[in-house]
């Protein structure tokens, strides 16, 4: 009935942790390699002017809508302003306000986004424009100009096509040239295009976007055209007529708004920065489980304080380091000191590499182990004989860290952290299995220690195993399900077939 029990438990237990692990990977995104990372793009803006002898009220156009990409974070960095963010219609804005300011100002705002081709970031329809009212000789121009497209299109996207194509010929008739004397620059261009389609009751708008390459000390922002079909926005190149966006472009902002509004300071300058930058894919995975109002994040080991979760990276590793002690002891059949000593000796061991742990360790324990002899005629009692042993494995300690550097191999400085407690415990455990049970069992206890805890620190060490932890804590419910179901195992060990040769041959 127990055995019953014990898979039940165990087949519980297995399957609550890959349900955990399944979700967390296939749902939110978690990597299962630790080398994923994933490219993100900073872009700041930095704003610089004069202040004025009164009150500072700054106002920038931010990202709202953004085709192609994810917001990750955003901030601002001011001395002494108010920072805030407001929504003005379908557009945003940063503000920052201040009571007063003397001389010159910098105002930084940063954004960090991210690619997910997913995101189709679209607002609401919007209702068909008004035709606009325009003074002649120009409404006879746009007149003209839409009836002609008009015959050469069959809808909004390619009369649109059709439009930006007749506009940039390089051979456009009068009232093209009519209406193109009027622009001076592209936003201007894009401007007399969207004041056209409205002529046609098409909703367009500009829209300005910030190409994001590796790394631009002072880029600019590109106007493009945005209309609505009916159904949903489209883009298209004001240069070429062709639809879409550009590769990795970050719409900034739409409208004919301007990029800035300072009031209460003079000579402005903006402007714009970009950066690409590479983070792991755990910071991805948690902001969409944000975006998917998920609070499996704020039970996971990644809403501790950075402190705690290098602690917690090392104790997670215990129970793998425990499992492979339960697999030796019960099912190969090595004798070794202790139930976790092994595991122990292993967590010491990532303080000074395997090479260099398993010499140091054979080192202060012989020389310990020989203080420990001699501290025997003294007939002392427990605790201070623990604490003899103890104060002689740190000036052992001492010794040989000194006698490392004098030798340069600095390697062996690292000794200075090695657990001295676990030394010491380790030192007095083999001297009382010496005295009780002789120079062999200890000796064949201590080697048996050593080659556990040499395996458990190469288990433990593995930087995918590690790594699949730390990311997916649950899989340490399977380790529980399997060191239960070894704590049912009763059959024979590896090590006893020598020893029951005979009768297993019968």
């Amino acid at each position: 009935m127990t055995t019953r029990y014990v898979l039940v438990l165990a087949g519980i237990l297995t399957l609550i942790g890959l349900a955990a692990f399944i979700y967390k990977w296939q749902v939110l995104g978690l990597p299962l390699d630790a080398s994923q990372e994933t490219p993100t793009w900073t872009v700041e803006t930095t704003i610089r002017f004069d202040s004025g002898p009164g009150s500072i009220n700054v106002n920038l156009q931010i990202p709202t809508l953004t085709p192609g990409f994810v917001t990750l974070d955003e901030f601002s960095v001011s001395r002494n302003y108010a920072f805030g963010l407001n929504y003005v219609g379908a557009d945003r804005e940063a503000q920052w306000t201040v009571r007063r300011a003397d001389g010159p100002q910098t105002l930084y705002y940063r954004i960090i986004v991210y690619e997910d081709p997913d995101s189709d970031q679209s607002d609401l329809t919007p209702q068909l424009p008004i035709p606009p009212v325009i003074d002649e000789p120009f409404r006879t121009a746009v007149e003209m100009v839409v009836a002609d497209v008009r015959e050469h299109s069959a809808d909004e996207a390619s009369f649109t096509s059709v439009l930006i194509r007749l506009f940039n010929s390089p051979s456009p008739n009068p009232n093209i040239q009519l209406l193109l004397a009027e622009t001076q620059t592209r936003a201007d261009f894009v401007r007399m295009l969207t004041t056209v389609l409205a002529s046609e009751r098409i909703p367009a708008r500009v829209i300005r976007g910030i190409p994001l390459q590796d790394q631009q000390r002072q880029a600019e922002p590109v106007p493009w055209l945005e209309i609505h079909d009916g159904d949903r926005w489209r883009y298209f190149d004001p240069s070429t007529g062709d639809e879409g966006l550009p590769d990795r472009f970050l719409v900034w902002w739409r409208g004919s708004e301007p990029l800035y509004r300072v009031e209460g300071g003079s000579n402005v300058e903006v402007r714009f920065a970009v950066q690409r930058n590479y983070i792991d894919a755990l910071a991805i995975a948690e902001h969409r489980a944000e975006l998917r109002q998920s609070r499996l994040f704020d039970f996971s080991l990644f809403s501790l304080p950075i402190e705690t979760q290098s602690v917690y990276s090392v104790l997670l590793m215990i129970p793998i380091g425990a499992l492979v002690m339960v697999f030796m002891r019960n099912v190969i059949g090595i004798d070794a000191f202790g139930t976790f000593m092994p595991v122990l000796i292993a967590l010491a061991f990532r303080e000074t590499q395997l090479v260099w742990g398993v010499i140091l360790f054979s080192v202060l324990v012989a020389l310990g182990l020989s203080i420990r002899f001699l501290l025997e005629r003294l007939r002392l009692l427990l605790v201070p004989r623990l604490s003899a042993v103890l104060i002689v494995v740190v000036l052992l300690m001492l010794l040989i860290s000194i006698v490392a550097h004098q030798l340069g191999m600095e390697t062996g400085l690292s000794v200075a952290l090695f657990p001295m407690v676990i030394i010491a415990m380790t030192i007095e455990r083999m001297s009382v299995v010496w005295e009780e049970r002789g120079a062999v069992d200890a000796m064949r206890a201590g080697a048996g220690s050593m080659i556990v805890a040499t395996i458990a620190y190469l288990v433990m060490g593995l930087p995918w195993l590690e790594h699949l932890i730390i990311t997916f804590p649950e899989l340490l419910l399977i380790v529980l399900a399997v060191v239960l179901m070894l704590g049912r195992y009763t059959g024979y060990r590896l090590s006893e077939l020598t020893r029951f040769k005979a009768i297993v041959s019968k």
